[in-house]
């Protein structure tokens, strides 16, 4: 089987795109995987699908590179949202995800901004495996959680630059308070407009960028 696909980045926070739009969609965790190997396959941060949708002008669905599908993701939203304003020569796009909804609009330069939704803030909404206060979780270095239609936990260090991210997050990921893994980031604020982010990515590992990332830690 042939899949056309387009493969674009924000910020280093790379994806590919496939256009399923009134086809079969033949993506399964196994092509997943496959096409997200950098040495035998594509490679990606995240794979968006693009689907009918009766509600929006599409749906989008996206997976890891491990083959796991997630929620949502801020960066390929907006390369699909850019590439559909494209196609219908309009300045604003609603996509449906199983975040819901989502408003995407075009700004200056090219830019696309996407209203990703307000984060979950309550235990069950991120989710945890129990109630709990999510400002301050029972885990060293009292991290705080929150969901974006995935799952967060947040560090806030002194200095970033020594945190080994590549230990310390895949331990994380799978912390038993997560019951469906996390996304870990760890957060140097420099100020009240500024912040340094370094993230392990639930699925995938260290990106460079990563648009729902950056919301939660936000």
């Amino acid at each position: 089987m042939t899949l056309p696909f387009v493969k674009m980045h924000a910020h280093g926070d790379d994806f590919i795109i496939i256009d399923r739009r009134g086809q079969d969609n033949p993506i399964t965790p196994q092509i997943a995987r496959r096409l997200g190997d950098r040495h035998t396959g594509i490679g990606f941060n995240q794979l968006a699908v693009i689907l009918d949708c009766e509600d929006a002008a599409a749906r989008v669905q996206f997976w890891n590179t491990d083959g796991t599908p997630l929620q949502t993701c801020g960066s390929a939203t907006r390369g699909v949202a850019d590439r559909l304003m494209h196609e219908t020569g309009t300045h604003a796009i609603v996509l449906r995800t199983d975040r819901g909804l989502l408003t995407c609009v075009r700004v200056s330069g090219q830019r696309v901004s996407i209203d990703m939704g307000a984060p979950s803030l309550e235990w069950a909404g991120v989710p945890l495996a129990r109630a709990m206060d999510t400002r301050v979780l029972p885990i060293d270095g009292e991290p705080a959680a929150c969901g974006m239609g995935n799952p967060h936990c947040t560090f806030f260090v002194d200095d970033i630059a020594v945190v080994d991210v590549q230990a310390i997050g895949p331990a994380l990921e799978r912390h038993p308070l997560f019951p469906a893994r996390t996304n870990v980031h760890f957060v140097q604020v420099l100020d009240r407009n500024r912040i340094r982010l370094r993230i392990w990515e639930r699925g995938g590992g260290v990106p460079l960028g990563s648009g729902s990332c950056c919301c939660a830690a936000v």
